[in-house]
């Protein structure tokens, strides 16, 4: 199969287009320090990564802390913490996985409309767009604090899609975690799994996407 009648094309962004694990990992450990808690490895970081940046400050309480309760306001105050460290330390060592860049340039070449759908904070995507330079490439982005619902909802997809004046039919999402993939299908997308990214350890295969490429440069041959 092939998307070359696509006109939009829908990136998620950690995992996807950057590996962002170090920095989210720095992060942590800088508010679990304030807590004086043991700190945790990129591995035990890594699968807590994709809902949100508050579900991973929570499971990392949990993991590090796990005799401590928390609560809704201890949440909120090592979430400002977090939020306040990953802030110092946003594109420090984050790095484009192989291909994205040349890739990029391929699919605007090509005249397809890109724009990046992560449920990252908002306020941290133009941040690394810029320090990667690869802002230009891309019309539009949400994050997780955009709209009212985020991925796995399709509210961000229909949200983009009309932006960008695209149908859902002429549009794809590409992602490496389940909720890319499921966002898709509630939005009766066609999706494409990148298997490369972090997804909770799971196999992106087993969410149905549409289409699952192991590099991202794949993407040229697709489109």
């Amino acid at each position: 199969m092939n998307f070359k009648d696509k006109e939009l094309i829908i990136f998620d962004f950690d995992g996807t287009l950057i590996n962002s694990i170090p920095d989210l990992t720095l992060a942590v450990n800088k508010m679990l320090s304030h807590y004086k808690a043991t700190t945790l490895t990129v591995a035990q970081v890594t699968p807590f990564i994709g809902n949100g940046a508050k579900p991973l400050v929570k499971r990392a309480l949990e993991c590090a802390m796990p005799d401590k309760n928390v609560s809704e306001d201890f949440l909120e105050e090592a979430f400002k913490i977090y939020f306040e460290a990953y802030k110092a330390v946003t594109c420090q060592d984050t790095f484009m996985y192989p291909g994205v860049h040349d890739t990029l340039i391929d699919l605007k070449e090509k005249g397809y409309k890109m724009a990046i759908c992560t449920n990252k904070p908002f306020s941290f995507i133009e941040p690394i767009l810029d320090k990667l330079e690869i802002k230009h490439f891309f019309l539009l982005w949400v994050g997780e604090d955009s709209l009212s619902k985020k991925k796995p909802d399709a509210t961000p997809l229909f949200h983009l899609a009309e932006k960008l004046g695209a149908t859902i039919e002429k549009s794809v999402m590409v992602g490496d975690s389940k909720n890319d993939i499921l966002a898709a299908q509630n939005a009766d997308m066609h999706s494409i799994g990148v298997s490369y990214g972090y997804n909770y350890n799971e196999n992106i295969a087993d969410y149905n996407p549409t289409q699952v490429v192991d590099h991202f440069s794949e993407l040229q041959k697709l489109f």
